[in-house]
């Protein structure tokens, strides 16, 4: 099934456009796991078979089996890569560079791919609501450890709630994230330390100008042990001085939200304009 892209994103991969070099966020990234079309996707390209040549674009030695479709441009002069099962623009290949013992050079534009990470042996979660969940998914996305931060709702009364309907505060559902991490990297007092720790807990209904229940500060819980770890913590808070309002609650359904919601800030480039990190433990 085909996403909805970005004007961004249709630049590059409908009408056939560049990203500016070194601009991509896959330029430099060195992760394990696989990397599939924005649009459609399908597995493409294997982290192993990345390597770094200094063009300013992701590059790979190599395409996973039947993947990607080349096509010599109408000039003569390059050879694009598509993806084989949607058509979508990825960049050009070149050969005979000696840049690996494979003398190929797939150059994509990073915004043409979206990065799977190779599944660790076990997983666990985690879901936390702290206002905008635009700034706690970015602010989360940092921690090592961390494999992916989806943006959702909870919380409420109303199956399938779309952002409209949230927003009317009738719903009764929290902006949240939920967290999939790697319990061998980072453990759940540590992302719940850095959940306090990115928004203010002290704040009734809202962070910052975002007022209303739908911000609200709130730790969902996925078990006991998550549970007395965060009251654990809300009691060390208050022992500073600081009057928590943050609610702990055990975990209803988490919706996931709209697509344009998910990874918003690094989409955009931009930091969070009602979240930051202050230290508090």
């Amino acid at each position: 099934m085909k996403k909805d892209l970005t004007p961004e994103e249709r630049h590059v991969i409908i009408d056939k456009g560049t990203e500016a070099p070194f601009s991509g966020k896959y330029v430099t990234f060195d992760a394990d796991g696989t990397y599939h079309c924005k649009q459609c996707g399908a597995p493409l390209y294997r982290s192993a078979d990345k390597f770094d040549s200094g063009c300013g674009w992701p590059s790979f030695d190599d395409a996973l089996p039947g993947a990607v479709r080349r096509t010599p441009d109408p000039d003569g002069q390059r050879t694009e890569i598509t993806c084989t099962r949607c058509g979508a623009h990825l960049g050009h290949v070149f050969t005979g560079e000696g840049f690996t013992p494979k003398n190929t050079r797939h150059c994509v534009n990073s915004i043409s791919l979206e990065f799977e990470p190779a599944a660790p042996a076990s997983t666990a979660e985690a879901i936390f609501a702290g206002g905008c969940f635009w700034g706690v998914e970015h602010l989360m996305q940092q921690q090592t450890g961390v494999i992916s931060v989806e943006s959702g709702y909870i919380g409420g009364t109303t199956d399938h709630p779309t952002y409209e309907q949230v927003c009317t505060q009738k719903t009764g559902h929290a902006e949240a994230v939920r967290i999939t991490y790697d319990p061998t990297k980072i453990d759940y007092e540590t992302l719940a330390k850095r959940f306090f720790e990115i928004h203010d807990p002290t704040q009734q209904d809202g962070q910052g100008p975002d007022l209303g229940p739908q911000y609200r500060s709130e730790i969902f819980y996925l078990g006991p042990e998550q549970k007395a770890i965060a009251e654990r913590l809300i009691r060390q808070l208050e022992a500073k001085g600081y009057r928590i309002a943050t609610r702990v609650t055990p975990a209803t359904v988490f919706w996931p939200a709209e697509t344009y919601h998910q990874d918003y800030y690094r989409r955009k480039g931009t930091e969070p304009y009602c979240h930051a990190y202050t230290k508090r433990f």
